[in-house]
């Protein structure tokens, strides 16, 4: 069967595709991009939140079924979530349904048709109506938290929370039935077979409601920590946390930590298991089994320790650039003076402070946005080495100054390539 399927290198995507492949099944994967996934016939790059039908229409032929993966957590300059849920979606589905396609399969989220305190839950609830009243075979999927050995968004986070030497335990959060992803794969091969039920909405929901705490403290444990200290973390806290992921997010980054998360979390992510279970026969997976299952290895440990280490890294590297390019131009400008002077930089004395300190500004800008993160790094290492190298021209004595102001730019290098290693988020 050929398949094209929608958010193809996303944390349920990339997992779909997997599955899809190893059935024998030919994909068509639908990605912003055209970077190579394995497995993949044919890639097709558009954007499901500014596609029209007329779009989709060109890359339908030949296709048996559509599955659609795709998915946002919250608005913001890059992402739009009635654009992907809702209209995006639709006219994906309008497409099918001109081209003959009967069978579609479309990812929800649990509990949007009893409660929907957001643009997140409410966009979700629209893209299932307009599958609903379209002429299709449509399945509906309605998961809980997805978890699995790979890791992104909430997933990820139960990791991060885990490692900390205290457990943070936050106030008005509602249980949690977390799914396990390759259950998840499997009702989506189910569905793809010949024959399989059709025009059904089903929430896939784990065995039992954990408290979001319980679910760390079994990520704890399967990462071979000793149980942790709780600690409740003030109400104003966990609010001011969740505002800081909005303003991060404006910069492109898609931290889990964010307003729309904390209203999703207080109505919880629960629901009952039974219908899945007796129109697929599939019975889904506990959390302590599956971990029980796949030990833990050093490179769980590793993401875990390395989570909340990521946005600090990021930060520090943007306000330690920005901050050296306010100085110069600001409180440190006579200091600069001397210095370019002392090394006799003649005519080029203001104007080499200048263009440093913007060229620091720039570097330190390029770093903090999400797009321009990799380009401001490399940036980074570059000018710390021409640094190096015109400082050493000018005054070599700089490199027995006895605070370094040499010898340190080896260490911020090294912490720029530790950046560049832990950039990508799935």
């Amino acid at each position: 069967m050929r398949v094209l399927l929608t958010g193809a290198n996303g944390f349920i995507g990339s997992a779909v595709r997997a599955g899809l492949h190893a059935a024998g099944h030919e994909i068509v994967a639908a990605t912003h991009s055209e970077a190579a996934l394995p497995g993949v016939a044919r890639i097709v790059a558009l954007d499901l939140a500014r596609a029209g039908a007329e779009d989709w229409l060109p890359h339908l032929a030949g296709v048996d079924a559509v599955v659609n993966t795709a998915g946002v957590l919250q608005d913001s300059p890059r992402d739009s979530t009635a654009g992907v849920h809702e209209k995006g979606a639709d006219a994906l589905f309008a497409a099918c349904e001109r081209a003959g396609i009967r069978r579609v399969i479309h990812f929800s989220a649990i509990g949007v048709d009893r409660a929907t305190p957001t643009a997140f839950s409410r966009s979700k609830l629209a893209g299932d109506r307009a599958l609903m009243a379209r002429d299709l075979d449509w399945v509906i999927l309605r998961p809980a938290v997805v978890v699995g050995r790979g890791a992104y968004g909430g997933s990820a986070l139960f990791r991060g929370l885990a490692s900390l030497p205290v457990l943070p335990v936050a106030p008005d959060t509602a249980p949690l039935q977390v799914v396990q992803r390759e259950d998840v794969v499997r009702t989506v091969l189910f569905f793809l077979a010949p024959g399989a039920p059709a025009r059904v909405a089903l929430d896939l929901a784990g065995p039992e409601p954990l408290a979001m705490s319980e679910v760390v403290a079994a990520y704890r444990s399967w990462l071979g920590w000793p149980p942790a200290r709780r600690w409740t973390v003030p109400g104003w806290l966990m609010k001011a946390m969740y505002r800081a992921g909005d303003l991060v997010a404006l910069l492109g980054w898609r931290p889990p930590m964010r307003t729309t998360a904390m209203r999703e979390i207080r109505r919880g992510a629960v629901g009952d298991p039974a219908p899945w279970i007796a129109a697929t026969g599939i019975v889904p997976q506990s959390l302590p089994a599956a971990l029980a299952a796949e030990p833990a290895s050093v490179q769980e440990r590793w993401f875990a320790q390395l989570y909340f280490a990521k946005p600090l890294v990021y930060g520090v590297l943007a306000l330690f650039w920005i901050g050296t390019g306010i100085v110069s131009l600001g409180p440190g400008f006579e200091i600069g003076r001397a210095i370019m002077q002392a090394g006799g930089a003649g005519i080029f004395e203001i104007p080499g402070i200048v263009a440093g300190a913007l060229a620091d500004i720039a570097i330190g800008a390029a770093i903090a946005f999400r797009s321009t993160a990799r380009l401001g790094l490399y940036g980074g290492i570059a000018l710390s080495f021409a640094y190096m190298v015109i400082g050493t021209a000018m005054l070599p004595g700089l490199w027995i100054e006895p605070l370094g102001p040499m010898l340190k730019i080896f260490p911020i290098v090294a912490l720029h390539l530790a950046a560049l290693a832990i950039r990508e988020d799935r």
